[in-house]
């Protein structure tokens, strides 16, 4: 039998002179699954997510993993002899990531025109916050800006409750998977005819997080409606909540379609439930959910959580419990499959973090390193690829361009 195949995307080179989260994030997707990404930062202070906690004796635990499988290099684009080094890479390159406000580049003397110059067939993806176009375009903005904007907040929490944001930036992630989609989409028109030229991706992160809430905009259109914050109940289906075992363990409960809802009240020995009229379909359990919620409440506090567990699988009834990070690491499902490995790292020894997603048997991705230090690479890019000599790194480095 042979051995594995290259990683799905072995080949495919990017340029990532992105900051922060959802542009880098883009890259990294990429990496995992055999890209091969050189991060540019600014000589100095680097990316400013080296400024944002967890640190561990000093070290940026978040940059770690947001960049890993990267190799680093330090440039300041807004000098002259910083672009003209930029120009000298771009032909090595596929894609470039960047998520600069618009016109920044440009300001830079960066332009497209320039870009495509150094490259035609260069795949540019532009992350901004509200798009290269419109009345918003030079606006900041971060994560909860957009989760704000986009409708996402005003779903989360209880009814009588204010707005919630979740205790991670969820639009940068999802900034970042519609990041590596579109570079994959870009890629794949190029390549699939040698007479195209290269390509910019207008990527708003406002509306990436509009996009992730599917049929809100149909919902207001056709019906009028304005959904509202209904903490934990499932607006779709009942019952689905979050409930307390006996011993206190918080648990996750959807029983949207018929079935399940069926299996689910042999689960917890309450059949007659079945013949209930306010119980009989979906859509009538939806109107009365806060009776049916009372009722799987009271059940399932009556009873420990490895007993639920176990009562609910042998029924097959969606059903997990609330993990916090630590419960992650225990699960023995995931440590099955391998989903957080240990990755060596220069600094700490080795780093624990998330595999590869998605899985490619016969061609797997992998991480191979953490994210790099400042200028780790600036000899091995510099010198070894683009043929610096050393006279010429200490003059770019006392000048402060590398």
């Amino acid at each position: 039998m042979s051995g594995p195949a290259d990683p799905p995307l072995r080949g495919v080179r990017i340029l990532d002179i992105s900051t922060i989260i959802a542009g880098p994030w883009s890259a990294t997707l990429l990496a995992d699954l055999g890209a091969e990404v050189l991060k540019v930062e600014l000589p100095g202070k680097g990316d400013a997510l080296r400024a944002l906690p967890p640190y561990k004796d000093g070290v940026p635990l978040w940059w770690k993993v947001t960049n890993r499988n990267k190799r680093g290099v330090t440039i300041d684009l807004r000098t002259a002899e910083g672009a003209a080094l930029l120009d000298r890479l771009l032909p090595r390159y596929d894609v470039l990531v960047e998520n600069f406000r618009p016109g920044t580049l440009d300001r830079w003397g960066l332009t497209a025109e320039r870009l495509f110059a150094a490259n035609p067939r260069l795949v540019v993806l532009r992350v901004t916050g509200f798009g290269q176009t419109g009345p918003y375009r030079n606006r900041p903005g971060f994560a909860r800006v957009f989760e704000a904007m986009s409708g996402f907040a005003s779903i989360c929490g209880e009814a009588d409750g204010p707005p919630l944001h979740a205790g991670f930036p969820i639009a940068d992630a999802v900034g970042g998977l519609f990041g590596a989609m579109g570079i994959l989409a870009a890629l794949r028109r190029r390549d699939g005819d040698p007479r195209l030229g290269g390509q910019e991706i207008d990527l708003s992160m406002l509306e990436a997080m509009l996009r992730v809430l599917d049929f809100l905009p149909a919902e207001y259109d056709q019906l009028g409606k304005v959904r509202g914050r209904h903490g934990n109940t499932s607006q779709h289906g009942a019952p689905g909540n979050v409930y307390r075992t006996r011993d206190d363990r918080w648990v996750s409960l959807p029983a949207t379609t018929q079935t399940v809802f069926e299996r689910l009240c042999a689960a917890i020995g309450r059949p007659e439930l079945l013949a209930d009229p306010r119980f009989t379909s979906n859509p009538e359990r939806v109107r009365h959910r806060e009776a049916l919620d009372a009722i799987v409440a009271e059940a399932l506090s009556a009873r420990d959580l490895s007993e639920w567990s176990e009562a609910m699988d042998a029924h097959a009834v969606a059903f997990a419990p609330i993990y916090d990070i630590a419960d992650v690491f225990a699960d023995p499902h995931l440590a099955a499959r391998e989903a957080i490995i240990t990755v060596p790292d220069e600094q700490l020894g080795a780093l624990r973090m998330q595999n590869v997603v998605p899985r490619f048997p016969d061609a797997p991705g992998a991480v191979h390193r953490t994210g790099p230090s400042i200028g780790q690479h600036n000899v091995e890019v510099f010198s070894g690829e683009l043929g610096l000599s050393e006279n010429d790194l200490v003059r770019l480095r006392d000048a402060g361009v590398i």
